[in-house]
């Protein structure tokens, strides 16, 4: 079964404190082994007319659909995304079956 991915693409509102919204999704994610990996990371290379005022981009892996949709009906997740909600201008949310495409950098991993 192929890995769930959730990834979220977010502008946060001007006022808003980002580095507490980080720090508690980084602790949502490490209170829940569900998760099998999480990423964040902040846009510095696109230009403004790219990113379209998007800032921040996350990114969770899951072991399945079933995996990911237990996390987001999960009472800890619903909490503090009232709480993200609250803390974003615009947000893109995009959940998808994860495809993996080998490369040639895999057929020299070995030698």
């Amino acid at each position: 079964m192929a890995e769930f991915k959730h990834l979220v693409l977010v502008k946060f509102k001007e006022e808003v404190a980002i580095e507490g919204v980080l720090k508690g999704m980084e602790k949502l994610v490490s209170e829940m082994d569900i998760v099998k990996s999480f990423v964040w990371g902040q846009d510095i290379e696109s230009h403004e007319m790219l990113r379209q005022g998007f800032t921040h981009a996350f990114l969770m892996t899951f072991g399945s659909k079933d995996d990911f949709t237990a996390f987001a009906s999960h009472p800890n997740h619903v909490e503090f995304s009232s709480t993200f909600s609250a803390a974003i201008e615009k947000a893109v949310l995009l959940d998808f079956p994860a495809v993996t495409v080998k490369t040639s950098s895999d057929d020299h991993k070995d030698h």
